[in-house]
């Protein structure tokens, strides 16, 4: 990540990413939104450590909940006014593709 401010990303350029992203939605505040429930608690956590080691890669982290089996992960960037950028869009693509 650098020091640049982040790019917004365009309402047309959110929607194609979050269509190739199953289990993927876009909140009524536009965060883009996961939530799922796995088959046990070894495999949430399992499943969260991915995620930190794909959000450290980026630079860019999801805010996080984890209860139990459930896991819900929410992207977008603070430092630009609460909007999704193309941090927000990278991160997805990545995380999208993890197993679960």
């Amino acid at each position: 990540m650098t020091g640049d401010a982040p790019k917004v990303a365009d309402a047309a350029a959110v929607a194609a990413a979050v269509a190739a992203a199953p289990g993927w939605r876009q909140a009524e505040d536009g965060a883009l939104v996961f939530e799922h429930q796995f088959p046990s608690v070894a495999e949430a956590v399992g499943f969260l450590v991915s995620v930190a080691l794909h959000a450290e890669r980026h630079g860019h982290h999801p805010e996080t909940a984890w209860t139990y089996r459930d896991v819900a992960l929410r992207l977008i960037t603070h430092d630009a006014g609460d909007r999704v950028t193309q941090r927000d869009l990278a991160l997805l693509e990545d995380l999208a593709a993890l197993p679960r």
